[in-house]
């Protein structure tokens, strides 16, 4: 099976080109290539099918197998990756995932390549019901208190095709991201359980962002999770519709425009290809 290893600001995938190649099955995959020891090394696995709706269509699965709606690093990747190896010769392209059709611009380098994807992440969903989270179905989850064993914390959360649970900090760098990312991530008010972020503001137009991916653990990156900062941000009066977000793996342009997309632009990098034996 031929593989290509990319990230983007160092949210790290295995790609493969399911035009060529053919996945028997891709949650016991993505186990086996996100191994960093015994597999390729990697924060999940992404494959990248012929869509009858858009140009292209991805789905992404998580480290552990799991399957997630929408991955905005990894989508960024699937755009550089279809117009630099010939699957596409457009510059604003389709691509469908399972939270939606997201129109992407592409902006190639001096080399002809691909180099940073500016992606219409949509416009979140802010209701329990759309989360899913429980509670009334019809109310925001704005500046809560998330009950705890030990405390409670005050927490915003945000779809973006998948949940994300926020929680301001005043020091990122030492927080308990490896502690309470898991336990938030799988408590009792997330059925699908929800990926965590810990945020510091800088000022109001710049975050520092770490991020408890659901399935995956700490990565460096999470392009959905940089989306429902910026929108957790402008609703509860911390931070402008236009920030620069620093993840550990690097830093995106985000802005919630005032008719409801979030947009996201930021790296695509290809690290390397080659050959793995899925059995």
């Amino acid at each position: 099976m031929k593989f290509t290893k990319m990230h983007g600001a160092g949210n790290d995938y295995v790609y493969i080109n399911c035009f060529e190649e053919k996945i028997d099955d891709p949650v016991i995959l993505a186990q086996r290539v996100s191994n960093r020891n015994f597999g390729i090394g990697s924060d999940g696995l992404i494959l990248i099918l012929p869509s009858k709706q858009a140009d292209v269509q991805m789905r992404m699965f998580n480290a552990d197998g799991s399957e997630a709606e929408m991955c905005g690093n990894g989508i960024r990747c699937v755009a550089k990756y279809v117009y630099d190896h010939g699957l596409v010769e457009k510059l604003r392209i389709e691509v469908e995932t399972a939270s939606g059709i997201l129109p992407l611009q592409l902006f190639p380098g001096d080399s002809g390549l691909i180099e940073r994807v500016q992606v219409n992440m949509g416009a979140p969903k802010l209701t329990r019901g759309e989360l899913p989270m429980s509670g009334a179905s019809e109310e925001q989850a704005v500046a809560i208190k998330l009950p705890m064993d030990e405390d409670n914390i005050e927490v915003t959360c945000v779809s973006m095709g998948n949940p994300h649970c926020v929680i301001f900090v005043d020091d990122v760098e030492n927080c308990v991201v490896e502690q309470v990312g898991p336990l938030v991530e799988r408590h009792a008010w997330f059925p699908n359980r929800i990926n965590v972020e810990f945020v510091q503001v800088v000022s109001r137009t710049e975050v520092i962002q770490r991020t408890w991916e659901r399935g995956a653990g700490e990565t460096l990156a999470c392009g959905t999770g940089a989306s429902a900062v910026t929108v957790a941000g402008v609703l509860t009066d911390r931070t402008e519709r236009k920030i620069i977000n620093h993840l550990r793996g690097g830093d995106l342009q985000m802005e919630w425009r005032e008719d409801g997309p979030v947009m996201m632009t930021g790296p695509a990098v290809e690290v390397f290809s080659g050959e793995f034996n899925p059995r």
